[in-house]
């Protein structure tokens, strides 16, 4: 199983930036591809952004050309930098971890962190 420990949220005006980070723990060799997630208020979580092994990434269309995601493979961390925030970018962000163990895929997910955007 692979432990997942998100930071960096809290509240930003309209317009600022701020840097999520997760940390990944326990199998780490099992991982092949980690993301963020959001999930506001009375909606579905939805994909953020993605980054494989080999660092290919993937963003959903709201976010592109705004945020970026990056690994820092030594470290066993992932960041989101997120620029030019909007209020509607406020949700609860979760770190997820595509693994694979036996075999079989897995998802494990970290806690989440609260990003509040202010207009």
């Amino acid at each position: 199983q692979v432990q997942l420990v998100e930071s960096g949220g809290g509240l930003v005006q309209a317009g600022g930036s701020l840097r999520l980070s997760c940390a990944a723990s326990g199998n780490v060799f099992s991982i092949y591809i980690m993301g963020w997630y959001r999930q506001a208020p009375g909606k579905q979580r939805e994909l953020v952004a993605t980054i494989t092994s080999t660092s290919s990434t993937n963003y959903a269309n709201s976010v592109k050309g705004r945020f970026t995601i990056s690994r820092d493979n030594a470290k066993n961390t992932v960041y989101l930098q997120m620029n030019s925030l909007k209020f509607e970018d406020t949700a609860v962000y979760y770190c997820n971890a595509g693994t694979v163990r036996g075999g079989y895929p897995y998802n494990d997910w970290g806690q989440g962190t609260q990003v509040t955007v202010s207009s």
